[in-house]
């Protein structure tokens, strides 16, 4: 493997109208705190949230882009959601690793999302293997 410990892969998107109501339809979430301005704006958050799972992708995307040129099996990730993401919102989405097992070709990492302010919205980590 030419990846090592500390290697960081980030990309960013910017959540619009548009990717939550792909997301809905792609997900099956239709969830109004997503779609809707009116009830959103009578919760705790005052407006519309994304979809948490959106961050998921997110993270996915990051693995899948960075990976490029290898062939890797996603086979978990945690994710904390610790604040939530808005419409207007641009999102870094950052992978590093911190492990990796030579033998199995597991490759370990953590997995953030922050928020244009810095502000991180998920954390947690994944694992993939590298296959030959």
């Amino acid at each position: 493997m030419e990846l090592k410990v500390g290697d960081q892969f980030t990309t960013t998107r910017e959540i619009t109208d548009e990717v939550i109501r792909q997301f809905a339809e792609v997900s099956g979430d239709h969830n109004p705190i997503h779609l809707d301005e009116e009830f959103a704006a009578t919760t705790r958050f005052g407006k519309r949230i994304a979809h948490g799972m959106l961050s998921g992708a997110f993270i996915s995307a990051v693995l899948g882009n960075e990976f490029r040129g290898m062939k890797i099996v996603y086979l978990s990730q945690t994710m904390k959601f610790t604040a939530p993401a808005f419409l207007g919102d641009t999102i870094t989405t950052t992978a590093t690793i911190t492990a990796i097992r030579e033998d199995r070709g597991i490759v370990t990492l953590e997995t953030i999302c922050a928020n244009q302010n810095g502000e991180v919205t998920v954390k947690g980590e994944s694992a993939v293997m590298v296959l030959p």
